[in-house]
């Protein structure tokens, strides 16, 4: 929600009703919202033109509409109330582990559910009401806060000094390391990132050992469990110095350090989350090599394209938001799009080469070469890092 925009208003004579209607409508019309209508009105045209209930196609597609703004509304009170933010989470999730297990299939009884709403024209109720409900809550949750003195208000904590003293031995990149862990411990958008790395641990459930999926997607699969802080903290590198960033160009700093730094900071993660999924070894010693080898080309490889396609984003963070975990649509730009597409493209290439053309075991082993040779030539990338700094500075 826009509370910059919202803070003028109350100076002027002006409803808090109408403020909060105001700024609730405006997440309506987002394009985010938006863009779903150039598939379900199209679909419905097509549906109609096949022979399907006028009607009965007409009510669904609005159904449907309905319920993207449900979400839309929902989202926002995912942001602003953790208990609601964990309570859906933990519902996904206890659906996620039944279904995995054959224990309960709730898409069996979502198929229906969504099916009614063509069938049954009354089911439009649902939506409207859900809708009705949402609005009202996030009204009354806004309102409720629409004071400067209250959830508008800018919160101020007390310091804390860490002084990491262990770290002096290493120089001025041990200077970047503490500010690093200071910036992940204190802040709210970078505690949301470790969140979110912890998340990516248990991704491999989609893929390991799934009959559906191909077997060369388990590498896929391997690079995330053992890649998400890399991709989460990696691909924002230096914006998440963004508050002291102008201060740190008119330094003469060793750019070579401050790179190395968040290298390191992303090699011990990923080192981390490779120990941390050592539970894959229940699905078998091949799974969690799968997982030791994305890890082994993160490391070599994507930690270098994250931090390339990264020195390219110009986009500030908001370190008191944890909005924007997974991206910021403001940071794409083709070149962070481009160094996309090897980071997820050639590991699967290349297991898939070493698999269909030999075994499983040799698709690893050109894996973890490449991983391998790319932290051979860490230093020459770095280097070429360092140049893109010094022409952007």
């Amino acid at each position: 929600m826009p509370t910059l925009t919202i803070r003028p208003f109350l100076n002027q004579n002006i409803k808090k009703n109408s403020i909060v209607h105001y700024t609730l409508n405006k997440t309506v019309v987002s394009f985010f919202n938006f863009i779903h209508w150039f598939f379900f009105i199209p679909f419905t045209i097509v549906l109609i033109s096949k022979g399907f209930d006028s009607l009965q196609t007409i009510t669904w597609c609005i159904s449907m509409l309905l319920f993207l703004y449900i979400n839309n509304f929902l989202a926002i009170l995912i942001d602003k109330k953790d208990e609601i933010f964990y309570g859906v989470l933990g519902l996904f999730g206890v659906f996620a582990i039944l279904q995995y297990f054959a224990i309960f299939d709730i898409t069996q009884y979502t198929n229906v559910f969504f099916e009614s709403f063509h069938n049954q024209l009354y089911f439009i109720l649902i939506p409207i009401i859900s809708l009705i409900v949402l609005y009202y809550l996030n009204f009354k949750f806004f309102k409720s806060n629409l004071y400067l003195d209250a959830g508008l208000s800018i919160q101020q904590d007390d310091a804390k000094t860490e002084n990491y003293t262990w770290l002096d031995q290493l120089g001025s990149l041990g200077t970047f390391l503490k500010n690093d862990i200071r910036l992940l411990k204190r802040n709210k958008r970078s505690r949301t990132t470790i969140f979110m790395s912890v998340i990516f641990l248990f991704y491999g459930f989609l893929f390991f050992n799934n009959p559906t999926q191909s077997p060369v997607m388990g590498i896929f699969a391997g690079i995330f469990v053992s890649g998400g802080f890399l991709f989460t903290f990696g691909q924002f590198i230096p914006s998440w110095d963004s508050a002291y960033y102008p201060l740190m160009m008119s330094q003469n700093i060793p750019y070579k350090d401050y790179i190395k730094s968040k290298w390191w900071l992303m090699v011990i993660a990923t080192v981390l989350s490779t120990l941390l999924a050592s539970f894959y070894l229940y699905l078998g010693v091949h799974t969690y090599l799968l997982i030791v080898v994305g890890a082994i080309f993160n490391i070599g490889v994507n930690s270098h394209l994250v931090m390339l396609g990264g020195a390219y984003v110009k986009t500030p963070i908001d370190l008191s938001s944890g909005k924007g975990a997974f991206g910021d649509k403001k940071a794409f730009n083709v070149k962070t799009m481009l160094l996309t597409i090897p980071k997820l493209l050639v590991p699967v290439l290349l297991y898939g080469l070493g698999y269909y053309l030999f075994t499983p075991n040799i698709g690893l082993v050109f894996v973890a070469s490449a991983g391998i040779l790319g932290f051979a030539f860490r230093n020459k990338v770095f280097q070429l890092i360092e140049n893109i700094y010094k022409k952007e500075k």
